[in-house]
């Protein structure tokens, strides 16, 4: 029976808050890729790909280790929001989204280069924001809190009183459908009758 350590391929602190509240012990190894842009192709294909390079990146260095890598996107219209450069950058997504639907994409990827396994999964959610003030918009921003997610925003920090209904999985918009991600580590685990150490 093989056994296999959980590497976190990932620096976001709220991925390792949720694989910590659902029971997994893992390294966090953050992947260092640079981010390709979006092209204008399928933004599900495009956050998949993303979750893919990053895990493959850290499982090509620890090939017996079990690699999660994720990615979380924020689709609005035609458009994939990044994370925001700058106070202006930031004001813009957060006025795109003010009053309308957007789509929240988190896809993760397992990798586990001795056993050749390599899977990507990924779950959307519809987030709706209430009309946001200017007032509202500045006092987030100088927060600093919009500067390390996509779309500028966290929806489990103050900026969840933009948010007036989802559609889907809450913790997807956190970094990690736990729910989703916990069943499919499962199957993955029985199926290659792998033991995480």
């Amino acid at each position: 029976m093989p056994e296999a350590q959980l590497i976190l391929a990932s620096a976001s602190p709220r991925r390792k808050y949720l694989l910590t509240q659902i029971g997994y012990s893992f390294k966090v190894i953050p992947s260092e890729m640079d981010e390709p842009p979006y092209a204008g192709h399928d933004p599900a294909l495009y956050a998949s790909d993303l979750a893919s390079l990053k895990a493959k990146e850290i499982s090509d260095k620890y090939p017996d280790a079990l690699v999660v890598g994720a990615d979380t996107i924020v689709v609005i219209g035609e458009e994939v929001l990044g994370k925001p450069e700058d106070d202006a950058s930031a004001y813009k997504m957060l006025s795109q989204l003010s009053g309308r639907n957007h789509q929240v994409i988190t896809a993760y990827s397992f990798q586990l280069k001795a056993c050749r396994i390599s899977q990507v999964h990924h779950v959307l959610t519809q987030v709706h924001f209430k009309q946001l003030s200017q007032k509202e918009i500045n006092y987030y921003i100088k927060s600093r809190a919009p500067f390390d997610k996509a779309g500028a925003y966290g929806i489990q920090d103050y900026s969840s009183v933009f948010v007036d209904r989802i559609e889907g999985c809450f913790y997807n918009v956190v970094g990690l459908p736990v729910s989703d991600f916990n069943e499919n580590l499962n199957m993955l685990l029985n199926q290659h009758a792998i033991t995480l150490i």
